[in-house]
């Protein structure tokens, strides 16, 4: 799925910022590459207003968490001179890669005064050891700011006829919805939801163990009409289809725009995707004279405070982890009543983050997808 489309207001701050410095002596500077929309603009002046002296912030977008991780490869190379972001918004799913590759090195909980104030799954998230595998007692390689899910979109106006609205992964192979379905062109999470479907997890390692999956799965293809990373809302807005698997970030800007289109989070559980703030490798070698090594340790702290979690939140259609653990009563209303924003705890529990494979078993997936789509 594309996940995700800084507001252009962004970079006109960074670029004034830049243009203010000119002449003037060397100011601490705080520079991050990040996805575009992940951090409204209105925290970075927040952010500027804890400073006690003038910093600058050269935030820069780009467009795909894949142009990301391909600038991190790119400055591993090191080239001398270059100043490397402190840094990088990466997707949890690429962590692994990551750290095998050394594109990032790890961050020092004890700089974070927030780190504890995250729940556990969040911790344990991030930590890794050096190959990337989960570790409980792992550096941390990682800070996460912002969740989102995997969830369904739906015509309101499609569905009133028939009496019923969608509320979990069985609800895709009812028969009125035959060719109504656009799903995403990704195996871990078409093949996944069928497991979660069938009671089993998204990471489940030996497909062959769950006999009616294929079945299943030939079943669900019958019923789409097609499949696609990038453009699954496209005919769900014209009416073409009625209903779309993918980022609940995507379908609630969808949501902003068309009344018509709802959406839910699966009762059965769904995957969970995470933004983390990572700190690329060179860029060690590149802060030594910097005049506040400090501050990617206090911009992400500033992330997790209580009071910009809920900020962070609703700008940019993606929940902040500070909320799985604050009271919902003292949320805005906005967004406690906002579900697909903030699930229900009950379905957060139920829920998983799609691992990295090795090649063996991702091999699994691949061929099965292939099989069942003909490929």
């Amino acid at each position: 799925m594309k996940r995700r489309h800084l507001i252009g207001a962004a970079s006109t701050i960074v670029l004034s910022q830049l243009a203010g410095g000119c002449g003037q002596r060397v100011r601490p500077t705080l520079r991050v590459r990040l996805l575009k929309n992940s951090i409204p603009p209105i925290l970075l002046r927040k952010f500027r207003q804890t400073q006690p002296s003038a910093v600058v912030l050269d935030f820069a977008p780009a467009a795909q968490l894949q142009d990301l991780f391909a600038s991190l490869q790119k400055w591993q190379q090191n080239q001398p001179g270059e100043n490397y972001p402190q840094l990088v918004t990466m997707g949890d799913y690429w962590l692994k890669a990551a750290i095998e590759q050394k594109l990032i090195q790890p961050l020092d909980p004890q700089k974070l005064t927030m780190w504890e104030q995250l729940a556990q799954p969040w911790q344990e998230l991030v930590r890794r050891d050096d190959q990337g595998n989960l570790a409980k007692d792992g550096p941390v390689w990682g800070a996460p700011y912002r969740w989102g899910t995997t969830a369904i979109a739906y015509r309101r106006d499609k569905f009133k006829p028939l009496g019923w609205e969608p509320t979990d992964w069985s609800d895709l192979w009812r028969p009125e919805l035959r060719d109504r379905i656009s799903l995403p062109n990704h195996p871990r999470e078409v093949i996944g939801l069928t497991l979660k479907k069938l009671g089993h997890s998204y990471n489940t390692e030996n497909l062959a163990n769950i006999p009616k999956l294929k079945a299943e799965l030939q079943q669900l293809h019958s019923q789409v009409k097609f499949y696609s990373t990038d453009a699954y809302l496209e005919p769900l807005i014209i009416g073409d289809t009625w209903l779309a698997v993918g980022s609940s970030t995507d379908i609630l800007r969808v949501m902003e725009r068309q009344s018509q289109i709802k959406a839910v989070i699966p009762a059965s559980g769904t995957a969970i995707w995470a933004d983390l703030w990572v700190q690329p490798t060179p860029a060690a070698k590149n802060t030594s004279s910097e005049p506040n090594q400090n501050l990617p340790y206090q911009w992400i702290d500033f992330c997790w405070q209580p009071e910009v979690a809920p900020i962070l939140s609703l700008i940019s259609d993606a929940a902040s982890p500070l909320l799985t653990t604050t009271d919902r009563q003292t949320l805005p209303e906005s967004l406690q009543q906002n579900a697909a924003l903030l699930p229900a705890k009950e379905i957060i529990d139920k829920s998983e983050f799609i691992q990295q494979y090795p090649p063996e078993i991702t091999a699994q997936y691949t061929k099965l997808w292939q099989e069942i789509r003909g490929l």
